[in-house]
């Protein structure tokens, strides 16, 4: 995976949150995910990374955590959405997996589009910000997907993103 997106925020200030899953038809491939967060509150926090499995969820949401005697701190729901969309791409591997992964980044990082790689299971999680172009962005997407470049899911869209294209 590559590194976790530093944003805002001291060392002090992030922690690990915990997403409960729900798999149906062996997808996820995880009962959890752990992903970094910049505590905004007691019982708040801003997500730091883009979830590779959670849905709904997008990297600058707020979120309510839920601490357990553990310290686990579980994620229980968005409170503030950040109008950030995250979508998910699995390349095809005709060029091998990280030369596809690779050429996933390369595509998107010209429009303004972060992504973040989990390597174990192939997939690019990408963080499509309102300010980009998101019509240009989302037709692209499409244009891969009907070529047999990727597959695609939307694991948390924006009314913008719905109505483009």
């Amino acid at each position: 995976m590559t590194e976790a997106h530093r944003g805002p925020g001291s060392d002090d200030d992030r922690l690990r949150v915990v997403f409960d899953l729900e798999p149906e038809d062996g997808w996820p491939p995880a009962r959890s995910e752990q992903l970094w967060a910049v505590r905004v509150g007691e019982d708040r926090a801003r997500l730091d990374n883009i979830p590779f499995f959670a849905r709904g969820y997008a990297l600058g949401d707020v979120v309510v955590i839920a601490p357990e005697e553990d310290g686990t701190q579980w994620v229980r729901k968005v409170v503030e959405y950040s109008d950030n969309c995250t979508i998910r791409i699995l390349p095809e591997e005709n060029d091998g997996q990280a030369e596809a992964r690779q050429a996933v980044l390369e595509t998107f990082a010209p429009f303004g589009v972060e992504a973040e790689i989990i390597e174990q299971f192939g997939l690019v999680a990408l963080n499509v910000p309102s300010s980009v172009d998101i019509e240009a962005v989302k037709r692209l997407i499409l244009k891969g997907a009907e070529e047999g470049r990727w597959a695609y899911e939307e694991g948390c869209v924006t009314s913008q993103w719905r109505a483009a294209g």
